[in-house]
C-alpha cells in the first residue's frame, strides 16, 4: 500500500494527548470496515497510543512513519 491509498483522514497536528486518540476513536467509525484512515499527528507520544488503541479496538496498523516531525499512520478499521 502506498502513503496515498486511503478512504479518510485525520488531522491531529499540534494536539497534544489525549486529543489525537480521541479524535481516532471518533474518526475511525467514519471509516468503512475493511477502509483506511491516515492519521497524522506532531505528538510524539502517539508512537505508543496509536498501535495501543489498535490492538487494544481490533484495527490494523498498515503502517507508521515519521516524516520531518510528523508522525503519519495508515490504519485499517477492523470488523
Amino acid at each position: 500500500m502506498t502513503a496515498t491509498e486511503f478512504d479518510a483522514e485525520l488531522d491531529a497536528r499540534g494536539l497534544f494527548c489525549p486529543e489525537p486518540v480521541m479524535m481516532l476513536h471518533n474518526r475511525i467509525n467514519d471509516v468503512e470496515p475493511g477502509g483506511v484512515l491516515r492519521v497524522v499527528a506532531t505528538d510524539p507520544s502517539t508512537t505508543r497510543d496509536i498501535p495501543r488503541f489498535c490492538q487494544f479496538l481490533g484495527h490494523e496498523l498498515v503502517s507508521q512513519v515519521e516524516q520531518e516531525g510528523e508522525f503519519i499512520y495508515l490504519i485499517r478499521r477492523g470488523g
